[in-house]
Parts: structure tokens; sequence; C-alpha cells
């Protein structure tokens, strides 16, 4: 077995690199390398369960970021068990070849009871009196005492929310060295989210990134010195590239309008009531699942969708077949945004009736993926203020609410999810990898393969 570490630069492509990542480019160079063509939904969870299965949604079942459940008429929305992934992993398949072979996942998603053997991910501590408390879960469960101790606690404001940058990304980073020094692993998963932030705020302008690309350049130079200095080949790759946008479309408020979506009022507020409509969309930043509950509908479901602004292309059973989506978890339609739009899941018609976790980071409530998370309401006048004082709140003990979060969908530049016109932004994969046809494209389901090989000779 070659040792082995993969770098996950989320949102990494041809077009971002370049004056400001020099360290990339250096071991672009000197590397093998090719484009991705993007698995569809080109979405963190569907990406990565695609490149450690090299199977496609169809088979692995990972058909968004979050689906509905309809066995328990829920969404399920950013859920961390391993055994959501249908099929055998990169890991599984290697260790029947060498019987001392290791794997530390290092944030890469589905980390929680996991055949790795060495895991680490975020976590908070949800407690009986509704607040949050900020953690990491790890395997062994011992690691996580010992890696606080020696890195301090996760940042992770910093991971996710209007406060994400880099801090997080170097605490990742810190935690894959000090796995690496403490267990050597043979195989290391390590996740940079980075890029995936200000690519969402403000989109591809190259003026506006030059810092983060400056930044996240710094960090994986570092870890490219550290791992090589110690026998340790490295790979890079991304999962998806991110491009402008300018349009939300708001299916769930759509469908509401044709009486299809059942609204619960809670204390003057409203929630969906997933279980009782007869139509609603799962969204996922440029697709949407869309779940028919009622099939006399299912042919005007399909027209108003072809009437909505925004969506660019309809997958039904038939189109679900050949994408490779036709899993159990998928609609009964799958939306598809044009070049400039995205899906949010907003189903209220008026913001004084959103329900109070819309204002707020809470990415398992909320019936989609909401990138609005990423900005500080502007119509508040003293934010920092405010956070203060939650934040003063919430270490005296105080029930709080962290209620911060505009509801101006307008505000997010930058989305992924569908096939993006311009091979430049197409995901990478780079590094010492003799299978891998240079300087062309290979599909998502075909990197499990090729990283296979890395880590085997082959």
């Amino acid at each position: 077995m070659n040792r082995t570490a993969i770098l996950n630069v989320v949102g990494l492509t041809p077009s971002l690199i370049g004056e400001h990542t020099p360290s990339i480019r250096a071991f672009m160079e000197r590397s093998r390398s090719a484009l991705i063509e993007p698995v569809v939904p080109a979405v963190t969870c569907t990406a990565q369960a695609t490149y450690v299965t090299g199977r496609m949604p169809r088979d692995h079942g990972v058909v968004a970021n979050g689906w509905y459940d309809r066995e328990y008429a829920e969404h399920r929305f950013w859920k961390q068990p391993e055994q959501l992934v249908q099929g055998e992993k990169l890991w599984d398949m290697l260790r029947k070849g060498d019987r001392e072979f290791t794997c530390a996942k290092v944030f890469w998603w589905y980390n929680m009871h996991s055949t790795a053997d060495y895991t680490v991910t975020p976590r908070p501590l949800y407690l009986s009196d509704g607040s949050k408390v900020f953690d990491i879960h790890t395997y062994p469960m011992i690691l996580r005492d010992r890696m606080k101790r020696d890195l301090g606690e996760f940042p992770f404001m910093n991971f996710w929310g209007p406060a994400s940058g880099i801090e997080s990304s170097k605490w990742i980073a810190a935690s894959a060295k000090w796995i690496e020094e403490k267990h050597w692993p043979t195989l290391s998963l390590v996740y940079l989210p980075h890029l995936d932030y200000n690519l969402q705020r403000v989109g591809t302008n190259l003026d506006l990134i030059a810092e983060d690309l400056r930044q996240i350049d710094e960090v994986v130079g570092d870890l490219i010195d550290f791992y090589e200095s110690r026998q340790i080949k490295v790979v890079i790759l991304s999962e998806y590239g991110i491009t402008d946008v300018d349009r939300p479309v708001h299916l769930n408020r759509i469908f509401r309008d044709y009486g299809w979506v059942s609204i619960k009022e809670e204390l003057g507020l409203e929630t969906i009531d997933l279980g009782g409509s007869r139509a609603f969309a799962i969204a996922d930043h440029q697709i949407a699942h869309i779940y028919v509950k009622d099939p006399t509908i299912m042919d005007q479901v399909r027209a108003v969708l072809e009437q909505t602004p925004g969506v660019q292309q309809i997958l039904g059973k038939v189109e679900k077949h050949y994408a490779k989506l036709d899993h159990a978890r998928s609609g009964e339609f799958v939306a598809i945004a044009d070049q400039r739009s995205w899906f949010t899941y907003y189903y209220w018609q008026d913001d004084a009736k959103a329900p109070d976790f819309a204002r707020c980071v809470d990415i398992h409530r909320k019936c989609g993926y909401d990138p609005v998370e990423l900005f500080l309401d502007p119509t508040i006048k003293f934010p920092k203020l405010k956070l203060g004082l939650t934040l003063a709140k919430k270490k005296l003990g105080f029930r709080y609410l962290m209620d911060v979060i505009p509801l101006d969908a307008t505000l997010v530049k930058g989305s992924h999810g569908r096939l993006p016109e311009d091979q430049k932004d197409w995901p990478v994969l780079m590094g010492d990898i003799p299978s891998l046809p240079a300087h062309s494209a290979v599909r998502a389901d075909q990197v499990c393969g090729h990283l296979f090989k890395v880590c085997t000779r082959a």
C-alpha cells in the first residue's frame, strides 16, 4: 500500500487556480490532473458518496444532502451515519488487501459510526433546555478529549454561518496532522471547506475572493509539505464548482398557491406539514426533489414546473433512470435550475409568519439547504452588539435565540448542483495518479477506481 492523503478542497475549479493559489498551481504542474464530470446533483453528500463507492446515486442512495423520509413523513437533512451510504466504501476495499491498513476520515461527511479506523466530525450537543453546545464527535471516542486538549475547541462558529471562514479549515488541517502524527493511518481523507463560503456569498469574482484563495492555498500548501515530508502521496480533488446566480426560485410558495402544501400555524408562525402536503419541494442548491403524494395531480405538478422561470429541466421516471437518480429516496420529479437560478426551501408568504428557525442557523429543521445562513441580517442596526448580548445569555445559562439570519434570498450570489456548461467550472482531480488520463475528464463514479490504484500502487 501507498500511504495516501486525499485533500478535498471544496469548490476548487480550474478557473480558480492561478496567481492566488501558487501552492496548488505548483502541485498541479508537477502532477497528473483531470477534470471531474460532476455527479448530479453536484452537492457535498452525493459527490462524496460517489467518490468513495464508485457508484451513482441510484445505487448508493445519497440523492442529495437531504431528502424526504416517506416512512417518518419528515425531511432528513445533513444526517451523519455512514450507514446511509449504500455499498462498499474505498477504505473497506483497500482493507481486503492489507490487514494492517487503517483509514482516517477527517470531516468528510457520513462520518459517524463509520468502518474507518479514526474519524472526527462536527457534532453539537443538543441540551434538554433547547440550547446547543458546539462540539465534535470522534472515533475512537477518546480522541475527542485528547484532540481538544491539544488543539483547542473546534471553531464551530467559523465552520458554518455568518462567521464562517478560514479558521475552521485551519483546525481541520491541524487535526489531520495530529491524527497522522499519533496514528499513522494508511489513508487520510481531509475535508477543507473554506472556498464554499464566499463563493456562495459573492460569486466567482476573483477580485472579491482573492484573499479566500490565498488563505486556502496556504493551508493546502502546508498539508502538501507535511504529508510529502513523511513520504505520503497527496491527491487533491473537489466535489463541484460554484457558479454565479442572481435568481432564487421559491417552489414551495408556488405549490402553496395551488393548495398543495399543508401549513400548520404554531403560535402565530407557520411550519410546513410535509406529511399532509400533496406536493412539495426539498430544495438543495440548484436541484430540488419534488415529492408528489397525490398521483392525481402528477401531470399538473409537472406542467407547473415547466412554466416556472428558473427551472431548466425536469426529471421524471424515465429521465431519472437515465440520470441514474432513480432511487427510492428521490422525489417523483427532480427539478434542475438554469444557470442563473437556485431553489429555496421558503414556503411562507409573509416574513412575519416565517418560523423562528428561519432566522437562525438551523440546518436540520429547514426542509432544504439555506445558503442565506451565511449572512447577517443587514436590517439589524448593531449586529455585533446583538451577537454579544446573545452569547452572554448563552454563557450565563439563559435561553436564547440566535435570530440574526436574513430572509432575503437575493443576497446569495453563487450556487451549484447542476452540470456547469463551462468545463472550467468543473471539479478537479490531481496527484501522482498513473491511471489518470491527463488533461481530460473522468466521470465522478470513476474517481474511486483511480484513488484505489493510487493507494495500491496498481
